[in-house]
């Protein structure tokens, strides 16, 4: 083996020969075992989200591989409709071409060829994680198969009368032209303004005022709403307002929905632009105004002056005539909630188009039975409650979208308007006997996650019956963040069991979203999204920047992100490799709470990494091929099998229960403590020495090999590059054959018969070197210098392990002689330290001048005295508290807190040194 772990070296050689041997696809005849992947958009590259999630999806396909189980994991990709769309839009737009000069056949070929161009990035990125998919499964929301099945269901669901066409008010995208479901639109309070207008009554008699935050939406008024019990407006129900501006005249209604103590308690109700209006619209049967172009400006239904303007310039100049009328009650500032679509950024409007819905009720109540039964298990349990909480309140669901990219609705119209649903034209025509009638198919796509809730079934070749879906449907568990429970799980469940009549999957496991160290959302703007292919290879500080700041539409925010890089990168990011990058995200994986990312915990995983590649240079230099020649264990040969097995066994419980960061701490523990700290240690006098036999010597090698394969093996779900790397030179000293660790056993966990005096023998001796390495730093001893060492109220199991075990507490503790002191044997001036209830004492004398170790530490004292004096100076100053940093005042804080740790410390040193004079 290299002197150092280098992980470039290693990793993607690794990979190459996986992928080349087919060990990623199901093998044998054990217990099936599936996962499907959440498809990543065709447009997107690896981010942090992705890397944690692969890598808990890979851990438990490796770990389910391992097991023998005939294991899947699904790979593909989703179309991403909207995103993609966008991003071959600027593409066009930075040629000065715009998709409109294209053609829609066109610009859909033109964004296929970007997706065999560009759209194939994140699956090499997956590749640099490690992910064991099956590519030769590889899939694609569009691809033909797929298509065919999102036909299949649309067409099934609209023959069922489970899909239907109306006119309703949707959210609209007008920068994108296109309806969004309310999953994709992002509300956010903004600063903003309350206006209230004063609306004259038709009589003569006065006037009503209302109050809105979108001014330009009263051309689009209908009628103004009272609460039926209000006796200030009583009397008024039934008669009619004159609409400022419009002049049309509008009736003044009573209903449930208004709230009489807010504002005035009268509401202006426009049907065609407003959610909540729409239904007071529709209990009343107000005529719906729409006063809305698709982009947003104000069409021909408004009085001329206001026709073609924007919205926004609407909303000033309806507010100045108001004010020009005498017709301006007042302007309030308001807080108001801002919805915005997720893609364009865009302020969505509510919006009357004609679009196709799912009719949802009937889908999700089997669904809703389905968690309630156990079918399907949320883990961790308290998502349940939120998926049940949007199910029972669930609204038909709006699938269509006016983009080009997509799945086009399989729908076509004749000339009179009437539609027909098939399969392909062709199908139209057989299925309602339409002979050549002229036929125009819809416009609209598919909804993205249409297509997204089918992907369970659709890639193992539904709608055909396939060896695959007998295999591998229902999966085990899907992986995902809380975030698209809605967007995407519940829709592949009610899918599932409508068309599969099975579950898609029996587990849900929902994790956290990963967030920066302050517990910020990672995004571009903020200047701290982290790409996990720096964290692997390593960039600098002057391509980080560029990389962070390229592309930027708001150009404002490049100094901000600048300086938040230099100040969390100053050095740039150093190479950690893939295993280290893995490892802190499987011990990040708690169950469902949101991650703070700090680069410093993968800092330790690559030592982590290192200490193992340094552990297993040190077993192969003793390794020798296994022959019939007869061994010998000692009492540490036992004790570590015995905590390799009980490790083992804790490991897959907490894999089983999908505790991953539980898995992770175990195998770091024994890792890095048990075999590394304390076994490796104690094998050095047995390979070192004379003191013993040959027999031994053989057992101890024979055990350290053995330990190191089972221990890679145990480790490889979550580091498989460079368990592999190891595993390929240890394997045949500890007589395993096979091509890679991948297709290996899981370890088994507890075999043997349990070993109480092993366990129990070898933490004594690690308690008694423990003790004297205490009392070694508190009396300042050279760490070499061999020490005598007496036993004061020793039992008689310490004294057998004090003679049996001497050589080893000899070499490793660095200990001359052990003595146990009789009943009243008072022993000389001494430094002490517990075990248990006995004492190890050392003699102090000749090992150490008092005087001048006295001197040493009051001059010590005295330097962190100084320190301390400082740091309180500081903190007692109301102005440094009130006005620097809280950062800055809590790191004062924490220096104090360890100035008079140590000052404890230093005085309990000296007052041991008078204990001894």
């Amino acid at each position: 083996m290299d002197n150092t772990y280098q992980p470039k070296a290693i990793e993607q050689r690794i990979y190459e020969r996986w992928e080349s041997n087919g060990w990623f696809a199901p093998r044998g005849d054990g217990e099936r075992y599936c996962i499907v992947i959440p498809p990543p958009n065709v447009t997107g590259s690896l981010h942090m989200g992705h890397g944690f999630d692969d890598t808990i999806q890979d851990v438990l396909t490796r770990y389910h591989r391992m097991l023998g189980h005939r294991t899947l994991w699904q790979p593909g990709m989703d179309h991403a409709g909207i995103a993609t769309q966008m991003v071959v839009e600027r593409l066009l737009n930075a040629e000065g071409v715009s998709k409109h000069d294209l053609g829609r056949e066109k610009f859909v070929e033109r964004v296929w060829q970007w997706k065999e161009e560009s759209g194939g990035k994140i699956a090499s990125q997956m590749r640099r994680l490690g992910a064991s998919v099956d590519w030769s499964r590889d899939r694609f929301t569009m691809d033909d198969g797929c298509s065919e099945a999102v036909r299949h269901v649309f067409v099934s669901l609209y023959d069922d009368g489970l899909i239907y066409r109306g006119k309703r008010l949707v959210n609209w995208d007008p920068v994108l032209h296109t309806a969004l479901s309310d999953l994709e639109v992002l509300s956010e309070e903004e600063p903003g303004n309350l206006w209230h207008f004063r609306y004259p009554l038709a009589s003569g008699d006065g006037h009503l005022v209302v109050a809105t935050t979108r001014p330009e939406t009263m051309l689009g008024d209908t009628a103004v709403a009272v609460h039926p019990e209000d006796e200030r407006y009583r009397s008024l129900i039934g008669q009619e307002i004159v609409l400022p501006i419009v002049g049309r005249r509008i009736p003044i209604i009573a209903d449930d929905y208004v709230d009489a103590s807010f504002g005035t308690g009268c509401v202006k109700i426009t049907p065609a632009h407003d959610f909540n209006d729409y239904e007071i619209g529709q209990r009343h049967d107000l005529p719906m105004v729409n006063i809305l172009t698709d982009d947003a400006s104000l069409n021909d239904d408004v009085p001329e002056a206001y026709r073609g303007m924007d919205r926004f310039d609407a909303r000033k100049a309806i507010v100045a005539e108001f004010e020009r009328l005498g017709l301006l009650d007042k302007v309030e500032d308001y807080v108001v909630k801002i919805p915005r679509g997720d893609r364009s950024g865009a302020v969505v409007e509510p919006y009357l188009t004609d679009q196709w819905y799912v009719d949802i009720k009937p889908l999700a109540e089997p669904a809703i039975d389905a968690v309630k039964d156990g079918r399907i298990r949320f883990v961790p349990d308290n998502w349940s409650k939120t998926y049940f909480e949007w199910m029972n309140n669930i609204q038909d669901w709006c699938i269509s979208r006016q983009l080009w990219w997509g799945h086009r609705i399989p729908a076509w119209y004749d000339d009179d308007g009437k539609v027909y649903v098939g399969h392909s034209e062709e199908d139209v025509r057989s299925k309602y006997d339409l002979g050549e009638r002229a036929l125009k198919q819809d416009e609209d796509v598919l909804d993205t996650w249409f297509s997204s809730g089918l992907w369970p079934f659709s890639t193992m070749g539904w709608p055909q019956k396939t060896e695959a879906l007998d295999d591998f449907y229902p999966g085990n568990v899907l992986v995902t963040g809380f975030d698209i429970i809605f967007f995407w799980v519940a829709r592949m469940i009610m899918m599932g069991l409508r068309f599969m009549d099975d579950v898609p999957f029996k587990n849900v496991y929902i994790h956290g979203l990963i967030l920066d160290p302050d517990g910020q959302k990672m995004s571009k703007s903020k200047g701290n999204v982290l790409d996990p292919l720096d964290l692997i290879d390593g960039i600098e500080l002057e391509s980080l920047l560029e990389k962070r700041t390229s592309g930027m539409m708001q150009e404002h925010l490049i100094p901000r992100v600048e300086e938040a890089t230099r100040k969390q990168f100053p050095n740039g990011i150093d190479e950690f490799g893939t295993d280290a990058l893995r490892f802190t995200f499987a011990a990040l994986a708690t169950t469902g709470r949101d991650i703070r990312f700090d680069v410093g915990r993968i800092e330790g995983y690559k030592n982590f990494c290192n200490k193992l590649w340094n552990a297993s240079r040190y077993v192969l230099s003793y390794a020798e091929k296994l022959d019939e020649r007869p061994t010998q264990i000692t009492v540490v040969d036992r004790w570590i099998r015995k905590r390799l097995d009980l490790t083992i066994s804790n490991v897959r419980r907490h894999l089983d229960s999908y505790r991953l960061d539980l898995a992770a701490q175990e195998i770091y523990d024994f890792t890095w403590h048990e075999f590394c700290d304390w076994y490796l240690e104690l094998t050095k006098p047995v390979l070192q020495s004379d003191e013993y036999s040959d027999d031994i010597k053989r057992g101890t090698r024979k055990c350290l090999v053995e330990i190191l394969e089972e221990l890679l093996r145990l480790i490889h779900p979550l580091m498989p590059f460079i368990t592999e790397e190891i595993w390929q030179k240890a394997a045949p000293y500890a007589g395993v054959d096979g091509d890679t660790i991948m297709t290996q056993p899981f370890p088994a966990g507890e075999q043997g018969l349990h070993d109480p005096t092993a366990l129990a023998d070898v933490e004594w001796i690690k308690g008694f070197i423990l003790g004297i390495r205490q009392i070694r730093g508190e009396m300042n001893l050279n760490p070499g210098q061999m020490l005598p060492v007496l036993m004061q109220n020793a039992p008689a199991d310490a004294q057998r392990c004090a003679r049996d075990y001497f050589a080893l507490l000899s070499r490793v503790g660095r200990v001359e002689s052990i003595r146990t002191l009789g009943d009243n044997e008072q022993p000389p001036p001494s430094a002490t330290a517990l075990l248990g209830d006995m004492q190890l004492l050392v003699p102090m004398k000749g090992l150490i001048d008092v005087d001048a170790e006295r001197q040493r530490l009051a001059k010590q004292r005295g330097k962190v005295e100084a320190e301390l004096a400082k740091t309180r100076g500081k903190l007692g100053n109301d102005k440094f508290v009130n006005n620097a940093p809280a950062a800055v005042v809590e790191q004062e804080r924490e220096r104090q807190a360890e100035f008079e740790k140590q000052l404890t410390q230093l005085d309990e040193q000296l007052q041991k040194l008078d204990e001894l004079s």
